[in-house]
Parts: C-alpha cells; structure tokens; sequence
C-alpha cells in the first residue's frame, strides 16, 4: 500500500500553465479521481507522476519520498505503473506474452541467463505465464490469451493494458481512461474489477470521460478546469459544488 501526494504541483509548456499549484492525495485501498474536460491538464498530470515530464514547481511524493526528479523506469520500480490513453501494445505478439512484459520488471536474471536459456530463466517465463493467465482469468479473457494482440477490439486491448501495469505487482496505479472504447456492460466490469483490486489495498487513481462509472467507482474526486483545481470531496459533493456547475454550466461532467 502507498500513499501519493501532490503539492502545489505545476506544469508550463512554453508560457502555457498546463498544470498551476495542484494539491492532491490519493490514498491505498481507495479510488480517487481526476477529472474535467479535454484540456485540463489531466493527462499531465499523470505524466508529472510517472516521470515522462519534470515540475515547473512544486513536489510529488511517494509514501513520504519525493519522486519530483525521477526518470520513469525509477518511478516504476518504486511501484507506480500506469496506462496510457491511446493503447500501447506489441500487437504482434501474443495476449498473454503482452502481460508477461509486466513481469519482466522484476525478472532478476542475468543477461546471459536469459542467452543461454538456463533452467532458471525457463522456470521464470513459466511461472510468469502462469500469473499471467491468472490475470487474464481475473479479466475474463482466458480465451483471448493465444490471439495477437492486434486482432482484438479497441476495448479488450485496453483491458490486456491494464493487466500489464498490473503484472508490475504496482502499489499505485494511474489509469488514463481506461473505459474509452467499451460500451456499459464491459465498462461496469471493469469498474467492478478496479474495486476489487482497490479493496485488496492498491492506490488508484483514475481519469475518466464515463461520468456514470466515476461516480459510482471513485471515493473522492477532484476536478481540474484550465490546469486549476475547481473543487475536491465526494462524488456527491463535486456535483453539488457551485464552482463545478459553474464552470460545466450545470451539464454532466465530461
């Protein structure tokens, strides 16, 4: 379990403050959301997390110890893993070798182990397919595991991605509209899996366009507009909050 804060967080691109003075905690065992219209900084603030890019200002800090200055892969290993919003996969590989990938983060063999295909290196892909199909049970796509990945719909890429964050064994998740593509029924799925995965104690934190599945999922929301948080609380106070349904005119959240 991992706690993540942000403080006073910010973000210029060439004079543009994509993301100004943003404090945020999200905490284990729960579902915390960011969320606002295209455009806010939401995206950016993810990437400020994982690394991809550096503070303007402020410092972000992981179970106490500021992440501000680190590339990504050492952001990784601390335990943050993330998905993005357009699906990056190996499309021609198998299903299940796309989430083996997420294992390899921790593979401690040697380079010339894996050369020289030694009996511990066949023991690891082994073991490694096998939690990897028992994520693919868990995500009721069993039966995809032998398709390449690219023959897949939009929404079941999506969900090989999240699986491969999370055979990274992460202690937080950052999850970059990960219903984009799905209709409701495998939206509410989805949803019912990320709560699971919250109540065994990860830290996740969730943009999302699907307002229903926000508000059903998410324990506390904050809502960026023009890089500037607007308002946080519960998904009840949000909604009634006068700076958030004057800035959406009072139309649903999206």
């Amino acid at each position: 379990m991992a706690r993540l804060d942000l403080d006073g967080v910010a973000r210029q691109f060439e004079g543009v403050q994509a993301v100004e003075g943003l404090t945020m905690t999200a905490l284990p065992a729960r579902i915390t959301g960011l969320i606002g219209p295209n455009g806010a900084g939401k995206t950016t603030v993810v990437n400020l997390i994982s690394g991809l890019l550096k503070l303007s200002a402020g410092r972000i800090q992981l179970d106490g110890r500021d992440i501000s200055t680190l590339q990504p892969d050492q952001v990784a290993r601390l335990g943050v893993a993330r998905t993005f919003q357009n699906v990056r996969l190996l499309k021609e590989a198998s299903v299940v070798d796309n989430v083996v990938v997420g294992f390899h983060m921790h593979d401690r063999t040697s380079l010339a182990a894996q050369a020289l295909g030694l009996p511990s290196v066949r023991r690891s892909r082994k073991a490694s397919i096998e939690r990897a199909r028992e994520l693919l049970s868990e995500f009721e796509m069993s039966e995809y595991a032998q398709l390449l990945a690219g023959e897949l719909s939009y929404g079941h890429q999506r969900r090989v991605e999240i699986m491969r964050a999370l055979a990274t064994e992460p202690k937080v998740l950052l999850l970059d509209e990960p219903a984009a593509g799905m209709n409701d029924v495998e939206a509410h799925a989805l949803g019912t899996i990320f709560r699971r995965l919250a109540d065994r104690g990860l830290t996740i934190l969730l943009i999302e366009h699907n307002m229903e599945l926000v508000m059903a999922l998410c324990d506390e929301l904050y809502v960026l507009d023009s890089g500037k948080l607007i308002a946080s609380g519960s998904p009840a106070q949000v909604q009634s909050h006068p700076a958030v349904i004057e800035a959406y005119l009072g139309a649903e959240l999206c």
